[in-house]
């Protein structure tokens, strides 16, 4: 199955799971599948940023995607394959695809920028991964530094047939997801998939801007399943109570820094995952933090049953 323009839902970022020891778990690999299907997700993501991607060996990244695959079955499994070289870029994404990936991630490298060194770079990639892969504009300006514009999107767009998907982490972000989808409206760009992510922390609001939902990894994805289902269902104040809820502890988790050890412990405690632990170098808890964590969650636990969980 290829991805498309008609992509939506939920498409969760993957952590990589590891043993305290550094190595890859698989067995939780395949409780991370289990659950992210039960939690409603239409797709999934990995080797994305909080996936751990840069500490990963070759072989170790195609295991996961292979793994990742066989699991989702019929449903699309899209792969970070941004990388300083080129070579690399196009050596996991022609791999991946052969292993039966839906599509693959670019993120730009932080070194651009000017709008013609973002949409060339486009350009060449495109042209050395192949014009027969779908891909995803990976636009995260916080942590990448790049600045896209919603007319440079709509050039990339425009430029690579191949492009069918924005993961869109603007931040703020909500006027540029209006501008796109009014280049749709008016004609000037053809129809694409916009999934959202920064930890789901605007999700209420890029859902009534036109996002087709969600790609990010907060450690309670059926919420975001869910605030996509209301949305598109037109169930307006229903969405927005069951985000408030999980408001506190989105905010929490998105604190630079410790922002994927904050999301493995929830989802250890959840038993998504057996450790939460990071492949060094990777930052942990404090005693403190952990305190703070699991108060939000009792706190959750009050307005959303699933938090119970992890009391």
């Amino acid at each position: 199955m290829l991805l498309d323009p008609t992509a939506a839902g939920l498409f969760p970022i993957a952590p990589t799971p590891f043993t305290p020891d550094g190595r890859i778990d698989d067995a939780s690999v395949d409780t991370l599948i289990a659950r992210y299907l039960e939690a409603g997700a239409t797709g999934i993501t990995v080797l994305g940023i909080m996936g751990e991607a840069p500490k990963l060996e070759p072989e170790e990244s195609l295991a996961i995607t292979a793994r990742f695959i066989a699991g989702f079955g019929k449903l699309p499994v899209i792969v970070g394959v941004s990388a300083p070289g080129l070579a690399a870029m196009r050596w996991l994404a022609r791999a991946a695809m052969d292993k039966g990936a839906a599509g693959v991630m670019i993120a730009p490298p932080p070194s651009l920028r000017t709008d013609d060194q973002i949409t060339g770079y486009y350009r060449q990639a495109i042209e050395a991964i192949g014009a027969d892969i779908p891909f995803v504009i990976q636009d995260y300006p916080l942590t990448l530094t790049v600045q896209m514009t919603p007319k440079v999107i709509r050039q990339i767009v425009e430029e690579n047939p191949s492009c069918v998907m924005l993961k869109h982490e603007d931040w703020p972000g909500l006027e540029k997801i209006s501008a796109l989808r009014a280049f749709q409206r008016e004609g000037s760009m053809r129809p694409i998939s916009i999934l959202t992510g920064n930890g789901g922390l605007f999700l209420d609001f890029e859902m009534e801007r036109g996002a087709d939902g969600a790609m990010t990894g907060y450690a309670f994805p059926e919420m975001l399943a869910d605030v996509v289902r209301l949305s598109k269902a037109g169930r307006r104040e229903e969405a927005h109570d069951l985000f408030d809820a999980h408001l506190p502890l989105l905010r929490y988790e998105q604190q630079q820094g410790v922002g994927l050890a904050v999301r493995k412990y929830v989802l250890m405690k959840r038993g998504f995952i057996a450790s939460d632990a990071q492949r060094k170098p990777g930052s942990a808890l404090t005693p403190a933090a952990r305190a703070e964590v699991d108060y939000l969650l009792a706190r959750l636990a009050a307005r959303d049953a699933r938090a119970r969980l992890a009391a």
